[in-house]
């Protein structure tokens, strides 16, 4: 994958603002090189991290009013319907109702081909922890659901890379995965580091299986080495708050490089910060970034492997904010890569 990439491409993490899908996807087409297709929770309660993969989960319940999903315990019937369909060829569509970015994303695109595209799938970790049973309990505990959500996220992969291959050559899926920097925290003991590599590993691997590109967005700090060992060829970090994290693993991420990985640097803030920042100030934190992990690995390493992103999705913040952090991040673009 060396070399697939020029340095200083622009993509986005997944979620918008906005309640009109065209309006949100011609912004992205607007502003990115590797246009993505928008996350809509404004929209929809279907649209948000956990519920819009949860289609074709046995035993899955919808309270579309009270803003409410979980599993309904002890359905034997579900679960066997599922085992019975499931493959590792199977294809877990998502509906239009769950997505509707994505069906009007592929509808601009019409019978244009470009060179990415990138599309996003809820971490099994992120998923499993998310997706509560009838009894409260995190699905991630129960080692049969465990598996099913990881089989289920497989699924909506490989229905993703299907329907868009033939608008891109080359297809780009980042594991969406916020809930890793809070592993290790009180609320997470018994989620332990090997079952955590196990499962994004195989994420990671389904989607290179199906011909896709895998990279992986943690918004926060992590256990960097972890998620170097789960196989993706990207990561995304938040470069604004969190650099300093990726000091600590000098030689980890030197290999990374090295091997052809991406580092994708998220310097436009997508928290209250934005306020204070403009295209200078940014430029300057950028550098000092840079100078700093430079200490440690090459420079022209970092700089010829390097994506920018906004640190998260905009989902939460206003479509106003939504439109600076865009513009913003088309002009920073030009300011460090000239």
């Amino acid at each position: 994958m060396l070399g697939m990439f020029k340095p200083f491409e622009t993509t986005g993490i997944g979620s918008l603002p906005h309640k009109d899908p065209e309006e949100a996807c011609r912004l992205i087409f607007d502003t990115f090189d590797i246009p993505f297709w928008p996350q809509l929770p404004n929209l929809s309660f279907h649209e948000s991290m956990i519920v819009q993969f949860s289609e074709d989960m046995p035993s899955i319940r919808i309270e579309e009013k009270k803003e409410k999903i979980w599993v309904e315990k002890e359905r034997s019937d579900e679960l066997m319907d599922f085992y019975n369909k499931y493959s590792e060829e199977w294809v877990s569509p998502i509906s239009e109702g769950y997505a509707k970015g994505i069906y009007t994303f592929m509808r601009i695109l019409k019978d244009k081909k470009t060179s990415f595209l990138k599309g996003q799938v809820t971490g099994p970790l992120t998923f499993s922890l998310g997706l509560k049973d009838s009894d409260g309990k995190p699905v991630f505990f129960n080692e049969e659901l465990r598996e099913i959500s990881l089989m289920l996220l497989k699924s909506k992969v490989r229905w993703q890379v299907e329907v868009l291959k033939p608008f891109a050559e080359n297809i780009i899926i980042f594991i969406d995965e916020p809930i890793l920097s809070a592993l290790g925290s009180t609320s997470y003991i018994g989620v332990n580091s090997e079952e955590t590599l196990r499962l994004l590993k195989e994420i990671s691997d389904a989607i290179r299986y199906s011909g896709a590109i895998p990279g992986i967005h943690c918004c926060g700090n992590a256990d960097w080495q972890l998620v170097i060992k789960s196989r993706v060829n990207i990561i995304s970090f938040d470069a604004y708050g969190y650099i300093d994290t990726i000091s600590l693993y000098p030689l980890e991420f030197t290999d990374f490089l090295k091997d052809g990985g991406y580092l994708a640097w998220g310097i436009i803030p997508t928290t209250d910060s934005l306020k204070e920042e403009n295209v200078d100030s940014l430029k300057k934190r950028f550098q000092e970034g840079v100078k700093k992990l430079s200490k440690f690995i090459p420079e022209d390493l970092l700089l010829s492997q390097i994506f920018l992103t906004p640190s998260c999705g905009t989902g939460s913040r206003s479509i106003e904010e939504t439109l600076k952090i865009f513009h913003l991040i088309k002009i920073f673009k030009r300011s460090v890569s000239e």
